[in-house]
């Protein structure tokens, strides 16, 4: 009796494990709780506010459409973001969404989860040596090119100015850099007199222009590939803001459009950063549904100024 008795419990429980396996591989991907797909979306950074915006078009498409959406934060930090996105495949989720740290990096960090056959969406930077899914993104080269255009408008296309570079190794700083630098090529009485890089954060865009403005007093123009190093560098500007030295961005954030307003910044090249996260999740579920996609999805940008600024205004 005994016997039969152990038996009937070692039976129930192998039964009860097997049962535990069998729905887990089934449930890859789903929120046990919710019933809904899990995706993983890995920003660089939200200390950034363009990326917070990415974050909110995401969660806003994931809520819409039906979609638990896991946001971690690489804090710009290729390895952070490589275990963040090792810990989404074996988290279950069903797919990844990656807006790159560094777009290198990235290709090796997404490799085992294409090797295990989740979609991967990469949003506003590239991804590259990685076959990805997808890619959503602005269209940087032809940004830059605006800046460029925009810069020289302002200042009378003539002078010297100086350009603070985004994050080495993201696709989007150099992309914005090789528009600006073509762009700038067709005015031939402007020169670019220094270039460096403030990582894409306002505070070291105003240490970067700070030093620099000190080294070339004569400059009249400065382009930062981003909004965050242009208002670091009208910071650093003052009075001269917006007088005597202008300042071209690049993303079109709150702070950037206001700044445009008020007319300490000349222009921002306008990215639609809430675009870019609800396009990206809407990719995913389409994947996720058995459709194709297209491998870019390109989001257009705008040249905002004075002259139109109230349109972006929220």
């Amino acid at each position: 009796m005994k016997f039969s008795i152990t038996t009937k419990v070692v039976t129930s429980v192998v039964t009860g494990l097997a049962l535990a396996t069998t729905l887990t591989a089934c449930n890859r991907g789903g929120d046990a709780a919710s019933g809904q797909q899990q995706v993983t979306l890995s920003l660089s950074t939200l200390s950034n506010p363009f990326f917070v915006d990415v974050r909110d078009g995401a969660q806003d498409a994931a809520d819409e459409l039906g979609l638990t959406l896991d946001v971690v934060d690489a804090q710009d930090d290729s390895a952070t973001q490589a275990d963040q996105v090792a810990n989404a495949i074996t988290g279950g989720s069903a797919g990844v969404i990656i807006n790159a740290v560094d777009s290198d990096a990235a290709g090796a960090a997404v490799a085992p989860a294409l090797s295990d056959d989740l979609p991967v969406i990469g949003v506003d930077r590239a991804v590259n040596g990685a076959d990805i899914t997808s890619l959503v993104s602005s269209d940087n080269v032809a940004g830059g090119k605006q800046a460029a255009d925009a810069l020289a408008a302002a200042i009378g296309e003539k002078g010297k100015v100086i350009v603070l570079q985004g994050v080495a190794g993201t696709s989007a700083s150099r992309d914005r850099g090789q528009g600006f630098a073509e762009g700038i090529a067709a005015y031939p009485d402007i020169e670019v007199v220094a270039t460096q890089t403030a990582n894409f954060d306002r505070a070291e865009g105003l240490d970067v222009a700070t030093n620099l403005l000190q080294s070339n007093p004569d400059v009249v123009g400065i382009f930062a590939e981003n909004d965050e190093m242009a208002l670091g560098a009208v910071q650093a500007l003052g009075d001269r803001a917006g007088s005597d030295v202008f300042v071209v961005g690049f993303d079109g954030t709150d702070d950037g459009l206001a700044a445009v307003e008020a007319g300490t910044l000349a222009a921002t090249i306008a990215q639609q950063p809430t675009e870019l996260g609800k396009q990206a999740v809407q990719l995913m579920k389409q994947v996720l549904d058995g459709e194709q996609v297209a491998k870019d999805t390109p989001v257009p940008v705008q040249t905002v100024t004075e002259d139109n600024v109230t349109d972006f205004l929220q």
